[in-house]
């Protein structure tokens, strides 16, 4: 590069891959590194005057800019150029003893005036810090940009008028109304929100972005503030986290954002691994489906233990806001056999309890009256409940998926936290489905998870029909079934014995005879229609009974006394005669409790037509 000024160049300055045919009397009257190297290249008596410099903050672009001042070119400084323009004037020493209104001052003046008094401009020479960060930090202007910017995100923007201003929206009126060429238009403008300066920020540098950061939260910025800038940064670096993102307003946000440089896999794995870090170990702060997804890229790219375990932990502290999408976290490991991680989901649903027990939570005690009494904590253990029943029928359809990773997810669940179930049971039929090898303790093994007492009458009708669950267990569904029908039957009678004896020790106040006539007959027909459902379900019930006969029969005609003795073990009784015993004196003793409701029932009917 030549600087023509009518005279031949004395010196050759090289910056880098470039040259500048320069005059030394303009160079060393301003700079005293030059002042130096000048002189003691005349000592050596060379012909040619070739100075080296490979050290100049900026390379050759900064130099020309330096080369221009000192011959007297007014240069325009900048945000984008100060930070390289100081660094280079110190680096060189352009101070006061080499001239009055040397480059030091000068760009020292315009960083304290300027610069640090915007945002914009702050942001912009701060992103200029990086290719001369040792330089940048032996001035203080890393730290003095830091600092800058912390204060202004910490200020409400609606009260100082920036960045409104900067960034070209309307100028605003005392009263609050947008200017046009002075005149008040009578619009008001939107108030701008706590994360206004997300996308600002994401175009740092991860060590400068972890400092400012740190700066922020030393100047009192909302935790949940700094986790959505923290949120916004790993969504614009971070590929992976996007993929399940809904299309909408804040997706078209950050879209421009995510437009950035694309991070290689090891620095997307430092990048994660430093986001655990500063991201906050309490509950709430950070949405679940984004703990997710940061888990599922750490599994990716294979991010160290600490840093999984750490997000494994965080979701368990809120793993009752999760979905079932969010469960279903495919295997990344060639290790592993199964399509979904489900190792991954169990320590996440032991991290759910152990915090649940810290916290007070457990199982409901008992109470002085003998009723249950919820935890605080049992709305989060039922909702968490159902989540792995579902997770549950989701993987059991998987061949590979072996019992016992299958009967330690289900049985992690505690038995207070299910209020039904049915959602278990489904889970279990479709894995019995999906592996019909499994053998017949296997078979009951499994089922043994399943309390027949807690499933619906849906359910329970289901059951009783599933030729894949064993022998024993469709008895016991059957037994619960019938309890359950009978306590049924009993709780209606008893509530309509309370009722006609309340009804009795108020008639007396009663004035309208055709008022009490009406409700003895309503009586009189729900008195009706239960014994009508009550006879069907006992013939029912010694149809069921007569045919478990014939079958037992059968068996122990073709195969001998040794079938039926392996069938009396399987049903859980010793010996023929007792079990036939049994089932005669409890339909017979089921008889005469369905003739005595009967007889008293006919019985209130009578008085009733008497009344």
């Amino acid at each position: 590069m030549f600087y023509t000024t009518g005279l031949p160049s004395d010196i050759i300055v090289e910056v880098g891959d470039m040259s500048f045919h320069l005059h030394r009397f303009p160079l060393l009257s301003r700079s005293g590194v030059m002042e130096r190297l000048i002189a003691e290249a005349n000592e050596e008596g060379e012909g040619g005057c070739v100075i080296n410099l490979p050290d100049v903050p900026g390379g050759a672009k900064t130099f020309e800019l330096v080369a221009k001042f000192c011959y007297g070119v007014k240069i325009e400084l900048t945000a984008a150029n100060v930070v390289h323009l100081r660094c280079a004037a110190e680096h060189l020493k352009m101070n006061e003893e080499y001239g009055e209104g040397n480059l030091v001052s000068q760009t020292e003046l315009f960083l304290n005036q300027v610069v640090l008094e915007s945002w914009k401009d702050s942001l912009r020479a701060l992103q200029g810090c990086d290719s001369v960060l040792s330089h940048a930090e032996e001035l203080s202007i890393t730290a003095r940009l830091i600092k800058s910017l912390a204060a202004k995100a910490s200020t409400d923007p609606n009260l100082i008028g920036w960045p409104v201003v900067e960034y070209g929206r309307p100028l605003q009126s005392p009263g609050g109304s947008v200017l046009w060429n002075g005149i008040s238009t009578g619009a008001k403008l939107n108030t701008v929100s706590s994360d206004w300066w997300y996308e600002d920020v994401s175009n740092l540098s991860l060590p400068l972005y972890k400092r400012l950061i740190s700066a922020m939260e030393s100047h009192g910025i909302k935790e949940e503030i700094i986790v959505g800038s923290l949120t916004a940064y790993a969504k614009k670096y971070l590929p992976g986290l996007n993929r399940r993102q809904s299309t909408g307003d804040s997706s078209s946000r950050l879209g421009s954002v995510s437009s950035g440089a694309i991070l290689s896999e090891e620095d997307q794995k430092l990048l994660l691994e430093e986001l655990d870090h500063l991201l906050p170990m309490q509950k709430g702060l950070v949405p679940t489906n984004i703990l997710f997804g940061l888990l599922r890229t750490a599994m990716i790219l294979r991010a160290s233990p600490t840093c999984i375990s750490n997000l494994e932990q965080r979701i368990g502290m809120q793993l009752h806001q999760a979905t079932l999408e969010d469960l279903l976290m495919p295997n990344f490991s060639y290790t592993m056999e199964t399509l979904y991680n489900v190792e991954c989901v169990q320590r996440i649903l032991l991290h759910f309890l152990a915090m649940d027990q810290v916290t007070g939570g457990g199982s409901p005690g008992s109470g002085d009256d003998g009723q249950l009494l919820g935890s605080p904590s049992l709305t989060p253990m039922t909702m968490v409940a159902k989540l792995i029943d579902g997770y549950l029928a989701e993987v059991a359809p998987d061949i590979n998926l072996k019992l016992p990773k299958f009967k330690s997810l289900a049985a992690a669940v505690p038995d207070y936290a299910r209020l039904l179930d049915d959602g278990l049971y489904r889970a279990i039929d479709i894995y019995l489905k999906s592996h019909p090898w499994l053998a017949d303790p296997d078979k009951e093994d499994i089922c043994r998870l399943i309390d027949c007492q807690k499933l619906s009458l849906e359910a329970c009708t289901h059951a009783a029909q599933n030729e894949r669950l064993p022998l024993r267990i469709i008895v016991q569904v059957l037994f619960f079934e019938q309890l359950q029908l009978r306590t049924s039957i009993a709780s209606s009678f008893l509530v309509s014995d309370n009722f006609d004896g309340s009804r009795q020790l108020t008639s007396g106040l009663l004035t309208s005879n055709e008022g009490g006539w009406n409700t003895a007959v309503r009586e009189n027909q729900v008195l009706k229609v239960g014994m009508d459902s009550m006879r069907m379900r006992v013939s029912e019930l010694e149809k069921e009974c007569s045919n478990m006969r014939q079958e037992i029969a059968k068996l122990s005609m073709v195969k001998g006394t040794s079938t039926w003795e392996n069938i009396s073990k399987k049903l859980g009784f010793k010996v023929k005669s007792q079990m036939c015993s049994a089932q005669d004196g409890t339909i017979s003793k089921q008889k005469l409790e369905n003739e005595k409701v009967i007889s008293t029932a006919k019985d209130k009917q009578g008085k009733l037509k008497k009344k």
